[in-house]
């Protein structure tokens, strides 16, 4: 049975119905694409890190050659020769001639004539292109085993030990006078030695006690106390050093 949802046949149903494609639109394409376009291609240059894009080659037969760098000298410049000939002689001076007399000139004949003729000095050439030495100051000649005063003492350590002579002997009267006064008396062999020994001894307390403070110095006080043991050594390392280096020692007699 045909119903209301099922249709009876019919020559149109049977006709094949036309799809209905929705229409795309066009695609969107600005109005300045040719500006822009223009714009691109104007603002590119090819190559433009990597030099010019076509270089000249340099030709095979101009090759670099030998010494074509060096500095050319200008060349000789070509002189003429001037011909004379010889054969024939000067004319005979007539007798009517006269020579130019009462020339005075400042030239002292006699001094040219006795001048010693000055000797060119000695110099050695060490090179072939000619470099040049005088031979006096290049120490190629003995010039300073020649000397009067070679391998003598120089004058101005002479003086210098005179000086430190005389210092001495000033100082030793100084010593002498003080000590007959009785202002000073010199230390014995046992009273150097023990006040040797006493030094020793103060500088191991002295050391104990410095490696004993502490490693960090937080405050005032740890690094007043160090830097007082540090000088309070050094000046008894000072003290050894002196009876350890003078065998002689005076004192004040008070």
């Amino acid at each position: 049975m045909f119903g209301v949802g099922n249709p009876p046949e019919n020559v149109y149903s049977r006709r094949t119905k036309e799809e209905a494609h929705a229409q795309k639109p066009k695609r969107y394409m600005s109005k300045y694409r040719p500006t822009v376009v223009l714009e691109e291609k104007s603002s590119k240059r090819p190559m433009r890190t990597m030099g010019p894009a076509k270089v000249e080659v340099p030709s095979p037969k101009n090759f670099l050659r030998k010494h074509s760098k060096e500095p050319k000298l200008p060349g000789k410049a070509q002189r003429s020769k001037e011909h004379t000939c010889t054969v024939k002689k000067p004319d005979v001076p007539a007798q009517t001639d006269r020579p130019l007399m009462g020339i005075h000139t400042k030239r002292d004949f006699v001094q040219t004539a006795t001048a010693v003729t000055m000797k060119p000095q000695l110099a050695s050439v060490d090179t072939r292109n000619g470099h040049r030495q005088l031979l006096e100051t290049s120490g190629l000649v003995p010039k300073y085993i020649k000397k009067k005063d070679y391998g003598e003492v120089p004058e101005y350590l002479q003086q210098r030990k005179e000086d430190e002579r005389r210092a001495q002997e000033e100082y030793e009267d100084f010593v002498n006078e003080q000590r007959e006064r009785g202002a000073m008396k010199c230390l014995s062999e046992q009273e150097r030695q023990a006040t040797l020994e006493g030094l020793k001894k103060t500088w191991d307390e002295l050391h104990h006690e410095y490696q004993g403070l502490s490693f960090v110095t937080d405050n005032l006080r740890k690094k007043s106390q160090r830097e007082q043991l540090e000088v309070a050594l050094q000046k008894v390392e000072n003290d050894m050093d002196l009876f350890k280096k003078f065998t002689t020692i005076y004192i004040p007699n008070n």
